[in-house]
């Protein structure tokens, strides 16, 4: 419900400042295509945002920068960006601040893992971790990775992770990346009918 301004430069239009509120907090966001797909815990607005928008700033009421215009939802079978339907996102300036920084520092970009494979197809509750023994030839659970140092096994189904509840593998995604590597998640895990918790410290993974 806060107030929020995008700038930026929509359909070449530069200088454009719109206005809105923020509509929605942690929204699980994937944009590209099938060879590149980013994951993103956004910050979603219906202040218009349109092509040219993205790269441009989401501020606050006191002109602070809270996020980075990034991407807008578009209606079913449309293959193209057609405009502002109201529904646009941005990434976190915190999560921007860290990506800007290794760049910066090292001249490239990590995000955190925990290294498993979700099963996309699984439609009840929670997420499960792949019990394929390799799925495009990499195995369900990382050799070395953190969830096999952790003690996840192939099948376990992720009910939550630090006590937010798991609807989707995108889910699941966005909500690690949204933190940072090192950084400890509790994972709420059915295992053959019993439900435990396992504590898994993030591991890193360069970005292409």
């Amino acid at each position: 419900g806060d107030p929020v301004g995008a700038v930026g430069a929509p359909l070449g239009l530069e200088g454009t400042v719109t206005s809105g509120i923020v509509s929605a907090l942690n929204r699980a966001v994937t944009a590209g295509d099938m060879t590149s797909v980013s994951y993103i815990n956004a910050i979603q607005t219906d202040a218009a945002i349109n092509p040219g928008n993205s790269g441009g700033p989401l501020v606050n009421e006191r002109g602070e920068l809270i996020g980075i215009n990034t991407a807008i939802a578009q209606g079913g079978g449309l293959s193209a960006a057609t405009g502002s339907i109201g529904l646009g996102f941005a990434i976190p300036s915190n999560q921007v601040a860290r990506t800007t920084d290794q760049l910066i520092t090292q001249g490239y970009a990590t995000y955190p893992i925990i290294g498993v494979l979700l099963d996309g197809r699984y439609t009840e509750e929670g997420v499960l971790v792949s019990i394929d023994p390799t799925q495009d030839g990499t195995p369900p659970i990382t050799p070395g990775g953190p969830a096999e140092q952790a003690g996840v096994e192939p099948g376990d189904v992720i009910l939550s992770i630090d006590g937010v509840p798991m609807a989707s593998s995108d889910e699941a995604i966005v909500f690690i990346r949204a933190h940072a590597p090192g950084d400890t998640l509790v994972l709420h895990i059915v295992r053959d009918g019993q439900e435990i918790d396992i504590p898994v410290v993030l591991g890193e993974q360069r970005a292409n």
